[in-house]
C-alpha cells in the first residue's frame, strides 16, 4: 500500500534539513491532493502554510510590471523568513512562473531553501528523470534535471 502523501512529506523533511537546498517539491498534476497533504501537515506539525499566489499578489499590487520582476525574489525571501519554525509550506505557487516575471521558479525556491525548509506544491510531472512543470508548447514549461531537492508525489513511495 502507497504511504500517505502528508505521511511522506513529514518523513522526507527529517531529510531534507540535512541537504545544502532543504527544498522539497510535492510533485503532481492539479486535483490530486497536494494541497490536502500540505494542510494535514501544517496541522500535525505546526508549520506554517502560505498561499504564495495570494500573498505576492497583494504585496506587487502598486508595482510596476518592471518592478515587479525585480521585487519578486525579495519578497518571497521575506514571506519564508517571516515564518516561524524551521519549516515552511508553500502551496499555490503559479505566479512565480508568470513569464512575464522573467524569473527561474527552482532556482527561487532553491536560493529561499537555504536557511529554512521549504516544501512547496509542484503542479506538475516527474518525466524520465526530470521534473516538468506545464506542457512542452505552454510559455510556462519548464523542465529540470532531478537534483538539489526532494520529491514528495502520490505516486511514490521512496
Amino acid at each position: 500500500m502507497a504511504e500517505p502523501l502528508a505521511d511522506q512529506i513529514i518523513r522526507k523533511v527529517k531529510q531534507a534539513a540535512e541537504l545544502y537546498h532543504r527544498l522539497l517539491l510535492v510533485v503532481a498534476p492539479a486535483g490530486a491532493g497536494k494541497t490536502a497533504a500540505l494542510h494535514d501537515v501544517r496541522d500535525r506539525t505546526g508549520a506554517p502554510l502560505v498561499n504564495v499566489n495570494l500573498e505576492i499578489s497583494r504585496q506587487m499590487l502598486e508595482l510596476t510590471k518592471r518592478q515587479r520582476a525585480l521585487q519578486l525574489p525579495r519578497l518571497l525571501r521575506e514571506i519564508v523568513g517571516n515564518g516561524n519554525g524551521e519549516t515552511i509550506l508553500l502551496d499555490n505557487i503559479e505566479v512565480i512562473f508568470d513569464v512575464g516575471l522573467k524569473q527561474d521558479p527552482l532556482r527561487l525556491l532553491q536560493g529561499i531553501s537555504r536557511n529554512k525548509t521549504v516544501v512547496a506544491a509542484w503542479n506538475g510531472a516527474i518525466v524520465k528523470d526530470s521534473l516538468t512543470y506545464a506542457t512542452p508548447g505552454h510559455p510556462e514549461y519548464r523542465r529540470y534535471p532531478m537534483r538539489d531537492f526532494l520529491v514528495a508525489s502520490p505516486k511514490m513511495t521512496t
